[in-house]
């Protein structure tokens, strides 16, 4: 915390003191993990004190409580999306054939990479992600998503472009 104002890392200590076991009470339950809630909870404060303009925003918090758990529950989600697509990508490298060994590092890129791609995608409905993903990942021609989606073929051409524009935009954004 040295690199941060003293303002600032007294705030941080005062509310850390005052609700770091109420957010680690909220949050155990939630994740049925006494050290996942722990480490979360940590970096609920990494966050808080990495924010841009932190100090403003602290000063600006009326319910700490609220924000905090604002903060753990998005971190929660996270966790646990980051953690569904592992368990599928390690499943479907279970269901593939051993042709080929992945080395760990090779591994970890794919995995960061799938979680980016689910992170650009989380902004979009299910229909125009659904639309998206056939499309452009399983090559699928847009009748057929049509068909599968029940919807018209006109509907799916705005699906996929508003899902490339929404990609477009992430990148530009500092996504992938």
């Amino acid at each position: 915390m040295s690199s941060h104002p003293p303002a600032l890392q007294e705030q941080v200590s005062r509310i850390y003191q005052d609700h770091h076991r109420w957010l680690i009470g909220w949050l155990r339950p939630r994740v049925d993990c006494r050290d996942l809630a722990a480490d979360l909870v940590q970096d609920v404060f990494v966050r808080v004190l990495s924010a841009d303009n932190a100090a403003g925003k602290l000063h600006d918090v009326r319910e700490p409580r609220g924000y905090l758990a604002t903060i753990a529950r998005r971190l929660m989600i996270d966790h646990f999306r980051r953690a569904r697509l592992e368990r599928a990508w390690l499943q479907a490298l279970a269901e593939q054939p051993e042709a080929e060994d992945i080395c760990p590092e090779t591994r970890a890129i794919l995995l960061e990479t799938l979680c980016e791609l689910d992170a650009m995608l989380v902004g979009l409905g299910p229909k125009v992600r659904r639309a998206f993903i056939l499309s452009q990942l399983e090559g699928i021609p847009y009748k057929a998503i049509a068909e599968e989606l029940d919807v018209s073929l006109i509907t799916v051409n705005r699906y996929v472009a508003k899902a490339l524009h929404h990609c477009m935009l992430y990148n530009l954004q500092g996504g992938m």
